[in-house]
């Protein structure tokens, strides 16, 4: 091969380099340390629960109307059909229907239900050794399976996005998710890929760079359940998919052996 050709090989290799997308990214696994220290999240207090809706846009808008007053608002599909809100994470029943009758008061909301601790299945089966707790977790996930990609998170550009589906899914089983996918990549223990268990979240980078920007649920089998992107339902996909293969940043866990 001649030199002008060796050089036009190398240009090339530099320009695709720099496209967005995953190849090459794909890192986490080889970087962790032999033994990392557990993390655990902690456990949700009392929460509010409002709306009965059958359609979900209406969901969405309490949701926004929440998200204003600075409430961190998600909304989930009842085994119903019907679309409901949760909101906060109080210490007392007192503090939360302090809270709940201030906001009816001022019109925000309605009729409302107070979730207790004792409720969430973090509480119930966080101890268990059967993995009681991730199988509700991924339960509760294929629950959003093919719900439309709607916005509720920090800008009306991302949609219902993948780190808003992740702490959903963890609040609605009691267990404090932060909100967006680099707070938690740094919130749970690092976990190899071959030792990932149902529950565990898989991150990647999608914005052709070496940061987290997108966050899926491990269900078992080399697949994730995730929000794919604004106008797409919620889904589930491979990690054996090339795209996502070359994307993917790492996983952590959340829960510690007894999960």
């Amino acid at each position: 091969m001649s030199r002008g050709e060796v050089v036009r090989w190398l240009l090339l290799l530099v320009v695709l380099g720099s496209l967005p997308g995953c190849g090459g990214l794909r890192q986490g696994d080889a970087a962790l340390p032999k033994a990392a220290s557990e993390k655990k999240l902690a456990l949700l207090g009392h929460t509010i629960q409002v709306g009965a809706f059958v359609e979900l846009d209406n969901a969405v808008r309490l949701m926004q109307k929440l998200d204003s007053l600075g409430l961190d608002a998600y909304y989930y599909r009842h085994a119903s059909g019907l679309y409901k809100v949760r909101f906060g994470d109080f210490s007392s029943r007192k503090e939360a229907e302090a809270r709940a009758v201030q906001l009816r008061k001022a019109g925000v909301i309605e009729a409302f239900y107070l979730v207790a601790p004792g409720e969430f299945a973090a509480a119930r089966y966080r101890h268990y050794q059967d993995g009681a707790l991730r199988k509700m977790l991924v339960s509760t996930a294929e629950g959003f399976i093919g719900i439309p990609y709607e916005w509720g998170g920090e800008s009306a550009e991302t949609g219902f996005d993948c780190s808003g589906l992740a702490m959903t899914i963890y609040k609605l089983n009691g267990l404090n998710l932060p909100r967006n996918s680099a707070a938690q990549f740094q919130a749970g223990s690092p976990v190899r890929r071959e030792d990932l268990a149902p529950g565990d979240l898989v991150f990647f980078a999608t914005n052709g760079n070496a940061e987290v920007s997108h966050v899926g649920i491990y269900t078992g089998d080399g697949k994730f359940i995730h929000a794919p992107k604004k106008g797409d339902a919620i889904r589930q996909s491979s990690l054996r998919n090339g795209y996502f293969d070359g994307c993917y940043m790492g996983a952590r866990t959340y829960l510690g052996k007894d999960g």
